[in-house]
């Protein structure tokens, strides 16, 4: 089976990882009989500074030729980060639909977490952010700039339809889980119109699985519940801005970001949906091929998931850890001295028995 994959490498690290992702992707098509076909686009904030766009007038026609969207990092020193992530990221987000943000969060043996006397199997959740409204809206403004009464509007904005179809997709992921479990991030006492109106729309679609167990709590002592008690959580659905907030938080106390992954998916197979990893272009490492590789080429494994290639993703995933815990390179982020291309080698060669 062949598919389209426009690659957009991006910035920083993402020209590292991306490059990573695609060889073992490569591999793993090599041993399943899947044909990649890809589309490699320079949409960068380097093209940005050149000609004033992060991707061309017709990118987005471009981008819906394909069967899906692989990406590096957004973001790089010289263009503001509001300017980058919304000239690229953000309008592919929302041009296509793409509203759950799913972000596996697990600690792998062989990885020294941050969090005492946690061992694998404790921390295995996945975050299901809602991607196209709530928060990050553009509706707002700002009136009576550089003068002492300057002030910023921000509105954040929560629909019927957006709330419903994020909470039902993570209920229906629940339903796939072992644990059968969803836990709401609110924060219905401090915001008083948005969150009550979220926590009512929870409410209301839980009583549709009877077969899952639903909690919620509010984000700060959510946060701080990840910490401490990282094993009560199956699948986390948060608006826009919990989500985002909880999936980098999460990895982190598995012991790196680095390994984090993610789909943008649009459930309904109406647009290509986008895989990238969760951190960012990491400007400081950039070009020190110390870059770990292990977020992207997870983000792949995810991709394949949803071209219906299951079990060439399980290989992948299994590959990733094997090589974490059979005692194989590091990069300097899980506290070895590999380099990116070692860690994608050994990844490589595991996938040809995983």
């Amino acid at each position: 089976m062949s598919h389209r994959i426009a690659v957009i490498a991006g910035d920083g690290i993402g020209r590292e990882t991306v490059p990573a992702g695609i060889e073992v992707l490569e591999a793993t098509a090599r041993r399943f009989g899947i044909d990649l076909a890809w589309t490699e686009l320079d949409w960068s904030c380097e093209r940005f500074l050149k000609t004033g766009e992060m991707m061309p007038g017709d990118g987005m026609r471009q981008l819906a030729e394909h069967d899906a969207i692989f990406l590096g990092a957004v973001g790089f020193p010289g263009v503001p980060d509001h300017v980058s992530l919304w000239k690229l990221l953000i309008p592919i987000r929302r041009q296509f639909q793409l509203y759950a943000n799913i972000r596996p969060v697990r600690l792998f043996e062989g990885v020294d977490g941050p969090l005492k006397h946690r061992l694998p199997g404790d921390i295995d959740m996945v975050i299901v952010r809602e991607n196209c409204e709530g928060e990050y809206s553009e509706m707002g403004g700002r009136i009576y700039a550089g003068t002492p009464d300057e002030f910023a509007l921000q509105e954040a904005v929560f629909t019927r339809k957006g709330v419903d179809r994020i909470l039902t997709y993570a209920f229906d992921l629940a339903m796939t889980r072992a644990r059968k479990k969803v836990t709401s991030a609110t924060k219905s006492n401090g915001i008083i119109h948005t969150m009550p109106f979220w926590d009512e729309r929870f409410a209301e679609v839980k009583t549709r699985y009877p077969e899952v167990a639903a909690d919620q709590f509010h984000i700060d002592i959510l946060c701080a519940h990840f910490v401490r008690n990282p094993q009560w959580f199956d699948v986390v659905v948060a608006s826009n801005l919990f989500g985002d907030i909880l999936s980098d938080l999460g990895p982190a106390c598995t012991g790196s970001i680095g390994i984090a992954p993610s789909g943008n998916i649009n459930p309904e197979g109406d647009y290509p949906s986008l895989f990238e990893p969760v951190h960012g272009s990491a400007p400081d490492i950039a070009g020190k091929g110390i870059a770990n590789p292990i977020g992207q080429i997870w983000s792949g494994a995810m991709m394949l998931d949803h071209l219906g290639h299951h079990e060439a993703a399980a290989s992948i995933e299994r590959a990733i850890a094997a090589v974490l815990a059979g005692g194989g390179p590091k990069t300097p982020d899980l506290g070895g001295q590999a380099s990116t291309r070692d860690l994608t080698a050994a990844i490589v060669a595991a996938v040809a028995t995983a």
